[in-house]
């Protein structure tokens, strides 16, 4: 089970749920992969829902990576998600949240 007050969302990835998590590392890979201008710049791609399928998975690396995951995107291409691409999409929204905002503002 995630942990709101380490910024962990849990998504379920080939039938195992994952915690995940953006940490500083993360998110500057993840400001490096999108070339946002900065994290501001793409948590407002997601709140103004102008967010792409490359945005999402990009956050989703990040995010599973700052879980002490090893892998890489294309691990994920063929990867059954759980609640599928929009649920993929509201756990991305939700570390984004999460990683700016104090734990019981971003629930």
């Amino acid at each position: 089970m995630a942990n709101p007050y380490r910024g962990e969302v849990t998504l379920v990835i080939d039938g195992a749920p994952r915690a995940m998590r953006l940490t500083l590392g993360a998110l500057a890979e993840l400001e490096e992969a999108l070339g946002a201008d900065s994290l501001v710049d793409l948590a407002a791609r997601f709140e103004s829902g102008r967010f792409s399928g490359r945005d999402v998975l990009a956050v989703i690396v990040a995010g599973l990576r700052g879980g002490g995951w090893e892998g890489a995107a294309a691990d994920l291409h063929r990867a059954e998600i759980g609640g599928g691409p929009m649920a993929a999409a509201r756990a991305a929204a939700e570390l984004l949240a999460r990683a700016f905002l104090p734990p019981e503002e971003a629930r």
